[in-house]
């Protein structure tokens, strides 16, 4: 079901649009500061007194200071089911205490009418969403972890509030190195148009191999680089060679994705190429495009070198893509937002493309309007050592190698508790791979993405603390619960009311409500880690409602079998914007 109603946050700030309005009509356009908060003093809290009375202070005014200007929003508020009651504190701070009845009310239409109903809703309909982008022939490692489960969170996340997102895999497809494999794919194979998977083994390997040989054998560098210009002319037998090579990698890349449980699109960078000459003359006629030592250059303000879009050679390079890329996904996609998941190392060369892209109309030159573009960075994966994670022989850390490691050690775990004897070997492999690919994915995502991370099997497959393994464990604990309830969830949600009496009950129901804004923040900031503290700190929640508030058996079981399967709804639903695969049974 689409989303019915407004969060708690935007449906306050509506109500204090009013106050401020009544309260201030002098001052046009007043954007109410509306934020959670954690004092004993209210729920939500209304900032705007103090801001206000720096623009009214000196002018004829009834005010004597920042408290007058909050005492008279609070009076102005208008009557609302939503509040229980107002106070205002320090220097016209407006606390507001939400009704318990409510709050208890909006918990039970979300079980009956679903969580899609609690999607926050976007300013905007369609975005890309940039991520993943491996290089042809070479295997995924550690570093494409990163730009996959971060771009795959951020595009579940526009997902779930109505965005039509177009997941894009922008591969390097295309450049020098396609020579060098083409041409050591016929020098090793006579047969090579009946070359398949496995044949060529490792792509890695082959992909080594030919370096070797480009590197030692002038004749075979020639042999490659002439490759290359008829790759690039468009001769069929090369093409077909190019064709073939990417359709092996692609097999591999897919295997990956299957198993992370990632959804892309493949649109290289050999899908823009054509684009490229009409792009470059549009920018050339808006007197963008320069001549610069024997380059084609667009000199940008604020940095002191330019943007090459065509080398001295006269080839293509990154800038001239992206921005063919660019203009493809605002005049054929219709995009409204481009969102790009790279390392951080990346941000200047986006920050160039995207300010050309301003420069010559196609994006917003304000930041908070559309259609826009941003650069989501991300920081380095690090071993033990604080250095770039990699195998003990200093190779990088197969992807596919890494994922194998954390299921195996999360069946290893699984049977030393027993598991083993009471499940089937088919409940035991599904159970570690959730847990073992959930670890991996959550130890990432709860860092802020522009910090680097060390990776550890240990710490992420811990099952206390902010870890999957706790969070999942959590979540099997109270489908436990509702279970041996041996009540019908089903019929509690349309028989039984929720009640939130217990100051531990109000806390855990005000921290439901919140879901809703924090997948907003977490959208707008593209910051999937404020998704992560919010789940939790909704675990930790639910662990002292539980520890406090009696469930099975008690007067209130039917309101508290209600939140426990409240708290397990938007619990499963966090997890799946993580990408994260629940756990009914532990």
């Amino acid at each position: 079901m689409a989303n019915e109603e407004e969060n708690v946050k935007r449906k306050l700030a509506k109500l204090f649009e009013v106050a401020l309005k009544v309260t201030v009509p002098s001052v046009a356009d007043v954007e109410p500061l509306v934020a959670a908060c954690t004092g004993k003093f209210g729920d939500y809290q209304c900032n705007n007194a103090m801001g206000l009375w720096s623009k009214i202070k000196g002018k004829e005014t009834e005010f004597k200071g920042p408290p007058a200007v909050g005492q008279a929003i609070m009076r102005n508020l208008p009557q609302s089911d939503i509040i229980e009651s107002c106070s205002v504190a320090g220097p016209g701070f407006v606390n507001v205490k939400l009704s318990r009845n409510w709050m208890a009310q909006s918990i039970q239409r979300m079980l009956i009418d679903g969580i899609d109903t609690w999607a926050p809703r976007l300013p905007v309909r369609r975005a890309v969403v940039d991520f993943s982008s491996p290089n042809i022939a070479k295997e995924m490692h550690v570093g494409h972890l990163r730009s996959t489960i971060i771009g795959d969170t951020i595009a579940r996340m526009l997902e779930f509030s109505c965005v039509e997102v177009l997941r894009r895999n922008h591969v390097g497809d295309w450049g020098t190195q396609f020579g060098m494999l083409i041409e050591f794919l016929f020098e090793k194979f006579s047969n090579w148009e009946d070359v398949n998977e496995a044949a060529i083994g490792d792509l890695q390997e082959f992909y080594k191999e030919s370096k070797k040989r480009f590197d030692s054998d002038p004749d075979f560098k020639e042999r490659a680089q002439k490759a290359v210009v008829r790759l690039q002319g468009g001769e069929q037998k090369y093409r077909k060679a190019w064709t073939q090579i990417c359709e092996i990698s692609r097999n591999e890349f897919n295997r990956v994705y299957q198993r992370l449980g990632v959804q892309l699109e493949e649109k290289g960078e050999s899908f823009y190429n054509p684009y490229i000459p009409a792009v470059l003359k549009e920018l050339t006629s808006k007197n963008l495009v320069e001549d610069s030592q024997g380059a084609r250059v667009i000199f940008l303000e604020g940095f002191n070198i330019p943007l090459i879009v065509v080398k001295s050679d006269g080839g293509y390079n990154y800038a001239s893509t992206d921005l063919a890329a660019i203009w493809y996904r605002l005049n054929e996609e219709k995009a409204e937002w481009m969102i790009y998941v790279t390392d951080v190392g990346q941000q200047q060369h986006f920050d160039m493309v995207f300010k050309a892209a301003k420069r010559a109309g196609w994006l917003s030159t304000d930041d908070n309007a559309y259609p826009k573009a941003s650069h989501v960075g991300f920081g380095l994966v690090l071993g033990d050592d604080k250095k770039r994670f990699r195998t003990r022989s200093s190779e990088v850390v197969r992807l596919a190698d890494l994922l194998d490691e954390a299921k195996s050690r999360c069946k290893t775990t699984l049977i030393e508790r027993g598991k083993g004897d009471e499940w089937t070997e088919e409940e035991l492999e599904q159970t570690a791979e959730a847990i073992g690919y959930g670890a991996v994915k959550y130890a990432d995502l709860k860092n802020n993405r522009l910090t680097n991370y060390t990776f550890s099997f240990d710490q992420m497959l811990n099952d206390k603390g902010n870890t999957a393994v706790y969070l999942l464990y959590a979540h099997a604990r109270i489908c436990s619960i509702i279970r041996k309830s041996g009540k019908d969830i089903e019929e509690l949600k349309s028989m039984g009311a929720i009640v939130l009496d217990h100051a531990d009950e109000r806390a855990l129901g005000l921290h439901l409500l919140q879901f809703s804004e924090v997948v907003e923040e977490a959208c707008t900031n593209l910051l999937p880690n404020v998704l992560c503290e919010y789940l939790y700190n909704l675990s930790e929640f639910f662990t002292t409602f539980y520890s406090n508030c009696q469930v099975v058996g008690s007067a209130e079981e039917t309101s508290r079998l209600l939140l426990c399967e409240a708290t397990a709804t938007v619990m499963r639903k966090c997890f799946y914007l993580l990408g994260i695969t629940p756990v009914y049974k532990i």
